[in-house]
């Protein structure tokens, strides 16, 4: 079938659209003791049950990043962050409220890319005294400008329910179902926008 394709010219972009997908779950904070870990974990468990996609933690702290603009922007990685993300084809963020935002470490890595990003699909999944929806709003802002579609489906996540002592992470069953819409939804965009690289 590839034989008839190459030489009758159909396709390509209709086969790389039916291969699975690869979709980042970045953990949005670097903190010491922060729980996006156990999030991120739960959101791959599920996710990892559908399988309609590959789907991995993506742990900004792993990337050792700099600010950006106090550096040459020689770090290994730099680029090593901008590989990942060109690698992935969606992503879920596990963003956490700071002062009605996202962290300054997300927003760092997330100024640190630009191509990588563009054209592409994701969800939020955010917790916080208001379930982070302050945090998932101004990222949202941000995500328009670096061309991620973001969908509709938001799963939140209370401190106060959803949390022991707010440092044990243990979500009330509905947000299982939530989650499961958000990826149905990041997976169809994710597919669509394939199609434009």
């Amino acid at each position: 079938m590839g034989f008839w394709n190459k030489l009758f010219g159909t396709n390509s972009k209709e086969e790389q659209v039916m291969a699975k997908l690869n979709i980042g779950i970045i953990l949005g904070s670097t903190r010491e003791g922060r729980v996006s870990p156990q999030v991120g974990e739960w959101v791959k468990g599920i996710a990892d049950k559908r399988g309609d996609a590959n789907y991995e933690i993506v742990d900004i702290s792993d990337f050792k990043l700099p600010f950006l603009g106090t550096t040459d922007g020689s770090e290994p990685g730099i680029a090593a962050w901008n590989q990942k993300l060109a690698s992935l084809d969606g992503f879920v963020f596990i963003v956490q409220e700071y002062n009605h935002s996202i962290t300054g470490a997300l927003k760092n890595a997330l100024d640190f890319a630009r191509e990588a990003w563009n054209n592409k699909a994701a969800g939020i999944v955010s917790y916080g005294s208001t379930g982070g929806a302050r945090a998932a709003e101004h990222l949202r802002g941000i995500m328009g400008e670096l061309m991620i579609a973001d969908v509709r489906v938001h799963p939140t996540l209370s401190l106060f329910t959803d949390f022991e002592n707010g440092t044990v992470f243990k979500p009330q069953e509905l947000h299982s179902a939530n989650v499961n819409l958000m990826l149905d939804q990041v997976i169809a965009w994710s597919g669509a926008l394939k199609t434009l690289r």
